[in-house]
């Protein structure tokens, strides 16, 4: 994530991946993870380099254009149309590829949603959020119309995003990765932290868990839908990475020491030996990338040495 534009070459598509390799090392990241914005020749680029290992593959990866002109990242894993979910799916096999291929023994996933857009009571939440609203009737309403529109259209798209996770996981296991699904940043995305335990009941974890978004989960807290403890508290068991970043109000993907994540609460519930991967936006200077790695030491929630 943190690459997008800050490497560009003069009369060339896309960013130079070796560039950002080197850079990545330098500044203290003895890995990476691939992100799903990395086109074909960016991603062959992170594979050949000799700076970094990948620990991770961020499904759908490579981008590409889809037949309809979208990004592969665009689709919907639980989509009832099935030609975009089957696409969808064979993208994230691409993914499973690509990981075998750098030896990184999980690809990250975005199990998709109820439709392609933010429900419009999520969206008038942030809103308010960010005027400083924060309680009150028009906010509980609002959570409470969410949740409801969430329930009733669950049975339309749910079916499609099990049967997508079968699939993927069924390849994956075949060529020795696993699958994390991601928590993700909307209201209207799966998996809920109540849905998890049922996505996950079917395969053993060595095969398939969950990968906690710190942010995804703090943003979610913050608009009163889930506490953020609770993906740790009850499946912390079934961690398998994940994307350490802060959060300034609604605001993620900050370097770490530039929010107010509750860095206590991870440093106690993550797996001590599951990776965390800095996802950080591409705007943050490299200092604070940099920052990022004693920050996180200090907190516990990277090892001292």
């Amino acid at each position: 994530m943190w690459s997008q534009g800050r490497f560009k070459r003069e009369g060339a598509q896309g960013d130079d991946m070796t560039a950002f390799a080197e850079t990545a090392a330098r500044l203290g990241f003895p890995q990476i993870e691939i992100n799903y914005v990395i086109p074909p020749a960016g991603v062959e680029a992170l594979l050949a380099n000799n700076q970094v290992v990948v620990s991770s593959v961020h499904s759908p990866c490579p981008r590409v254009a889809c037949p309809d002109g979208r990004k592969s990242d665009a689709l919907n894993l639980a989509s009832p149309d099935e030609d975009e979910r089957r696409l969808a799916v064979e993208y994230a096999r691409a993914s499973v590829d690509i990981a075998a291929r750098a030896g990184a023994p999980v690809i990250v996933v975005h199990l998709g949603g109820i439709g392609a857009e933010i429900f419009s009571e999520e969206r008038e939440l942030r809103k308010l959020f960010d005027g400083g609203t924060r309680d009150g009737e028009r906010v509980e309403s609002l959570r409470q119309r969410a949740a409801e529109r969430r329930r009733e259209a669950k049975d339309e798209y749910f079916p499609y995003a099990r049967r997508s996770l079968a699939e993927i996981v069924e390849y994956a296991g075949a060529h020795g990765v696993a699958v994390g699904l991601e928590n993700r940043y909307h209201f209207h995305e799966f998996p809920s932290v109540d849905e998890l335990p049922e996505l996950l009941g079917d395969y053993p974890s060595q095969v398939a868990g969950f990968w906690l978004d710190v942010g995804h989960a703090e943003v979610l807290d913050r608009l009163g839908f889930f506490p953020h403890t609770r993906w740790l508290d009850e499946l912390g068991s079934r961690c398998l990475g994940a994307h350490v970043h802060d959060v300034n109000g609604l605001a993620d993907h900050q370097a770490a020491g530039h929010g107010t994540a509750d860095w206590l609460h991870y440093a106690a519930k993550l797996p001590p030996a599951v990776p965390r991967v800095f996802e950080i936006n591409q705007k943050t200077p490299e200092e604070q990338v940099a920052s990022s790695i004693p920050f996180l030491r200090e907190r516990g929630i990277l090892p001292a040495d």
